[in-house]
């Protein structure tokens, strides 16, 4: 079934997107596989659109300043201990490190002894 120029598989229903394989041109699906060789390769428009970020040296860095505790850390009491002094007293907080579909990272820093570790969830 076509719609608007959009081909979708009669399998699973996923977007198919045209490819050429040994020189002959297929329409397969991006979700579960499925192809079938395209009749009329005069009907078959590919669209494509590509943007390139630049990032100044800076943006690329992250410093994590473990001297200091961050304004957007809380105080934890009872919830967490240090594993190195056993202090149940540490601060907590986020810092997404990872890709944006990443949970985030925590880290903790304990109030006692000062000493910082992370944990990925």
């Amino acid at each position: 079934m076509a719609t608007g120029g959009i081909k979708f598989c009669p399998k699973c229903g996923g977007i198919m997107r045209p490819m050429r394989i040994n020189g002959k041109l297929y329409m397969v699906c991006t979700r579960c596989g499925y192809k079938e060789e395209v009749k009329d390769a005069g009907v078959v428009t590919v669209y494509s659109r590509s943007v390139k970020i630049k990032h100044s040296p800076r943006e690329k860095t992250v410093v994590i300043d473990e001297s200091e505790v961050p304004r957007t850390a809380s105080l934890l009491k009872g919830v967490v201990r240090c594993p190195k002094c056993g202090s149940d007293e540490v601060y907590v907080w986020m810092v997404q490190t990872r890709a944006a579909d990443e949970p985030p990272t925590r880290f903790y820093k304990c109030a006692r002894c000062g000493y910082t570790w992370r944990e990925y969830a």
